[in-house]
């Protein structure tokens, strides 16, 4: 019995020791299979379970800004990154299995940075790991997408071949580096500059909705549920911008820049009647000695202007009436003390006895500042109120941001000093940007009226202009009819008989002055030693009897020895003036070409037809085109004519440009896939590569101009 009974407890003890072991074994198995589900399949299960969709944001794509003419300065160049979701509904592994090698070959073939085999072992991988969103390549412009959507298995689609393209957008400026500081940028952290920011609203555009999904690898996937909220696009904005002056400008600038070893310079181009700015140039020494935008000195940089604001001290003289032009002064020997500052004219030897004109006229810094002393010492505030009524101590308030304010000091300044009078007469102590000292002579130019500088003209949305921005007047009067007239003469005697004479020339005037302001040394002030540098200016319009332009060249600290305005920045000035000029016929007097049986036929040539019909028919000058139907010609000169002869260019062989100029040839050879290098100026007269030779893409051919 007792025997019995302990063979029962030893089998119960035996079983509740199998069910204990039982249960802690399958309490191992139920925490290891939640470690390898939250672990290993954790991706997978968040995938699956948390279905929940969410609303983003689509971004519009940004306006563009425009020149003048309608030609793109900024715009916004789509981009796409293509994703591949390897489980959509309809691929079935038959589908997959049978384009799988057709489809890599294409990326292969597309993108060139792998095999074909690469790409079908990443994509069979990713089909077998079930990647709902496997990224194939960033950064695919519009051209590969279009190969790529062409593709097997990707031509189907979304949804039948889970094929995901994303946009985004990079904002690009197509002319480069010219006016880049004015066009502006958007910048990290939202920060946006010139065009670009003081229109930021019209051209953002308003945001849509779309609706996603998350899967696999945390990625959110589009949904198609027919309730998205597409986005407004953003307006274009039409810039008063005149590219083809902003390149004039900006090379006239650059070579000068790069010629004196300059620090920085800025160039600003204006139209008188309208306050348009048609170019505007800010070059900066990098490193490496090139010259770039990198900051906007035009409206954000205020410097002393030195000889350039003579004009406005004699224009208050003028129209107070303590002076006329022709009364005398005298410089003496060229020199003169106020307190403890000696003022001294560039002639050593002085001036002696000259009228007020002359002394604007050579520059006399003793004559302006004896002019200016002996009529407001001991009322300095009317000389202040002077300025004032001009226009020249407020800012301009213009459209893009950064525009630092004028300084001008009135008597009860704390800095405000017994020299203060006669160091403002001729641009020190006083301070203004390039923009504001142009806007003042371009108000003198335009009779008295001083125009806000204008940069945008209007906002438009596919070519409909929607918004336009007229020009406004900042003082319709800035003084009376009388000192604006004997500004001019003032203005046109410095290029016809003072310090600008080497800017004269033959075919029309050009009124202006000179500048050449000493810049104050952080630690030795204005006292001359080896870290004395200046700043050379000129600022005036043309054509001087009849104003279309006004400009401004100022170039800070040339280090080669040459600091005078006239030289440095009046040359950078005649160069964008005569260039200007020579490509406007509006500004020219109307010609009246006598036409006799004797009348010479001028050389043209070989071009494009077109361009060339179009020309000798303004000019009056007849052709004999002998049934030319080319779209490029060869020129010939006869006694009463031009005539004409077919030029046919062959596809894959290379043309024969001699006799054409530097931009037809360029067009054709460039079109044809050369790389082309020009050296010298005129036609072409000679190629590296001869006609006929099969073209090979890529190749480089040089192209000599003479």
């Amino acid at each position: 019995m007792a025997t019995s009974e302990n063979s029962t407890r030893k089998e119960i003890v035996t079983r509740m020791g199998i069910v204990y072991v039982g249960i802690v074994i399958f309490g191992l198995l139920v925490v290891t299979r939640i470690v390898y589900l939250q672990v290993v399949e954790h991706d997978k299960w968040i995938s699956s379970n948390n279905i929940t969709p969410k609303d983003i944001t689509i971004e519009p794509d940004r306006g563009d800004i425009l020149a003048h003419d309608g030609r793109l300065l900024a715009t916004s160049v789509p981009y796409y990154e293509v994703r591949w979701d390897t489980r959509c509904d309809a691929l079935t592994n038959s589908i997959f299995n049978k384009h799988i090698d057709s489809l890599a070959l294409g990326l292969s073939s597309i993108f060139r940075d792998k095999s074909a085999q690469q790409y079908k072992s990443l994509l069979v991988k990713a089909r077998y790991r079930g990647d709902r969103y496997l990224l194939i390549k960033r950064r695919v412009d519009f051209v590969h997408l279009k190969r790529l959507k062409r593709l097997p298995i990707f031509r189907l689609g979304q949804y039948k071949g889970g094929l995901i393209v994303i946009q985004e957008n990079l904002r690009v400026q197509p002319f480069n580096d010219l006016a880049s500081r004015t066009i502006g940028y958007q910048g990290k952290g939202g920060t946006t500059v010139g065009i670009e920011g003081a229109f930021d609203e019209d051209l953002s555009g308003e945001k849509g909705v779309r609706l996603v999904q998350r899967i696999a690898g945390n990625y959110w996937m589009p949904v198609s549920d027919g309730n998205e909220v597409e986005p407004r696009n953003g307006y274009d904005v039409i810039s008063t911008l005149d590219i083809n002056l902003q390149d004039v400008a900006h090379d006239a600038l650059k070579d000068q820049l790069q010629r004196h070893g300059a620090s920085h310079g800025v160039a600003i181009l204006m139209e008188v009647e309208t306050g348009d700015i048609k170019a505007m140039v800010n070059l900066k020494k990098e490193g490496d000695g090139y010259y770039s935008e990198q900051f906007n000195y035009a409206i954000g940089e205020r410097t002393e202007p030195g000889s350039t604001f003579k004009l406005a001290s004699l224009m208050v003289a003028l129209e107070d009436g303590y002076i006329e032009l022709n009364d005398m002064v005298e410089t003496g020997k060229g020199s003169v003390k106020y307190h403890d500052i000696v003022v001294k004219d560039t002639k050593e030897e002085g001036y002696g006895k000259i009228s007020v004109k002359q002394v604007f006229e050579y520059s006399s810094n003793v004559g302006v500042s004896k002019i200016i002393t002996k009529n407001y010492k001991g009322n300095e505030e009317k000389f202040v109120k002077g300025l004032k009524r001009m226009s020249l101590t407020e800012g301009l308030d213009l459209a893009i941001k950064g525009e630092r304010p004028p300084y001008i000091k009135f008597p009860d300044d704390k800095l405000w000093s017994g020299v203060s009078l006669a160091q403002m007469s001729y641009g020190y102590e006083v301070e203004q940007t390039p923009l504001q000292i142009l806007t003042f002579y371009n108000a003198v130019a335009n009779d008295g009226k001083m125009m806000k500088p204008r940069f945008v003209k209007g906002i438009a949305d596919h070519g409909e202009m929607i918004k336009t921005f007229s020009p406004e007047v900042i003082n319709s009067s800035i003084c009376s009819r009388s000192t604006i007239k004997k500004a001019k003469m003032m203005l046109e005697g410095v290029v016809e008989k003072g310090t600008a004479q080497n800017l004269r020339n033959a075919n029309y005037k050009i009124a202006g002055k000179t500048g050449t302001a000493q810049i104050a040394n952080k630690k030795y002030g204005y006292k001359y030693n080896s870290q004395t540098s200046y700043q050379a200016s000129f600022a005036g319009y043309f054509p001087a009897d009849n104003p279309k332009y006004s400009c401004i060249v100022i170039v800070n600290a040339p280090s080669s020895g040459v600091y005078y305005g006239n030289l440095v920045a009046g040359q950078v000035f005649k160069e964008i003036s005569d260039k200007v000029y020579a490509t406007q016929f509006e500004l020219h007097d109307e010609m009246k070409l006598a036409r006799n049986e004797e009348q010479s036929i001028p050389y043209t040539r070989k071009g494009s037809r077109k361009e060339l019909e179009l020309v000798l028919d303004e000019l009056d000058i007849p052709t004999e085109d002998l049934g030319v139907n080319s779209d490029w010609v060869i020129t010939e000169k006869q006694k009463s004519a031009v005539r004409l002869h077919n030029r046919y260019i062959t596809d894959n062989l290379v043309p024969d440009v001699v006799g054409m100029g530097a931009k037809d040839a360029l067009y054709i050879l460039e079109n044809m896939g050369l790389r082309v290098i020009i050296r010298g100026r005129g036609a072409v007269t000679s190629q590296s590569i001869g006609p006929g030779n099969r073209i090979q893409k890529g190749d480089k051919i040089y192209l000599k101009l003479g």
